[in-house]
């Protein structure tokens, strides 16, 4: 009886087993993450630190590179007024591509968000030009549907700027998805207070909206300061007709590989990438006036 007393009054455990907590192997999580640095290292930041490097020499692709210093930006900013033009084209296009781009896709989103057995139909067969829209067979396309337009220096930019807004496909899906995530509760408030459809737009969808429209805003911008498949195709390749479509992206690629002046291309890519980081900089700064989230008190 005091035997099995003990053993009731002083039941056997288990010896605890080690469990191996998140963080004691690294060794694992870095073999995982092996193939993603040693890709990042050789194709991304390894060429960046190389481009760096050439942008202040004269390189031809066949010679040795010689130091140069600041020469070629110096002579782009001074010296080169077909730069200055490739800027001013560039920037025109940003701003008539982009803010159609994203008219054009929010306004198919709203569309499509009204309940349809043929929804998916739709939003596939609206989606497919962003699919086909960057080939080179349908700039090919483009181009001749407005051959009129292309011949014309008036013209040519807005045939380009047409091309891109075609393949509005991209951030109409965005912003779809964020119309499914406004609650429908506002809208019926909305719809109590006697609002019509324009008050219920701005009042309602458009702030619930903000913050897609800024991810959406910053993606499409990049995007457009780095056209290049649609001006080079539709213009042939040269920014004709007088230099109307010669997108800073076109330039670059003439100077590097039409001319072989490498050291001068590159010194233009840390041109645009800094452009680009101080575009987008901006944006994220104004963003605190008019982009509004859920549950911020401040706004």
């Amino acid at each position: 009886m005091q035997t099995i007393e003990r053993s009731v009054a002083a039941p056997r455990t288990r010896a605890p087993q080690r469990v191996h907590r998140y963080g004691e192997r690294p060794g694992i999580a870095y073999l995982f993450l092996s193939p993603w640095v040693v890709g990042a290292l050789l194709l991304t930041l390894g060429p960046m630190l190389a481009s760096l490097y050439l942008s202040f020499t004269d390189y031809d692709l066949f010679t040795t590179p010689s130091w140069v210093g600041w020469e070629n930006y110096r002579t782009l900013f001074t010296d080169d007024p077909r730069f200055i033009t490739a800027i001013w084209v560039t920037l025109r296009y940003v701003f008539i591509s982009t803010p159609l781009k994203l008219a054009a896709a929010l306004a198919v989103a709203i569309l499509l968000n009204r309940a349809s057995r043929a929804q998916g139909f739709y939003r596939s067969a609206f989606y497919a030009p962003s699919l086909l829209g960057a080939s080179v067979a349908v700039a090919l396309v483009w181009r001749v549907i407005f051959r009129d337009w292309v011949a014309s220096p008036d013209y040519a930019l807005l045939v380009v700027a047409a091309l891109a807004v075609w393949q509005f496909g991209a951030p109409m899906v965005i912003f779809l998805a964020g119309l499914k995530q406004i609650p429908q509760e506002l809208y019926d408030a909305s719809a109590v207070d006697g609002a019509g459809w324009w008050r219920t737009f701005r009042s309602v969808t458009l702030p619930m909206l903000s913050p897609v429209i800024f991810f959406n805003l910053v993606l499409e911008t990049i995007h457009a300061f780095q056209a290049f498949t649609g001006a080079f195709v539709i213009s042939g390749g040269r920014g004709g007709p007088v230099d109307s479509t010669l997108f800073y992206t076109l330039y670059l690629y003439e100077r590097g590989f039409s001319q072989f002046r490498m050291g001068y291309a590159s010194a233009m890519a840390w041109i645009l990438v800094l452009a680009i980081a101080l575009v987008t900089a901006v944006l994220f700064r104004t963003s605190r006036m008019w982009v509004f989230y859920a549950g911020d008190e401040a706004r």
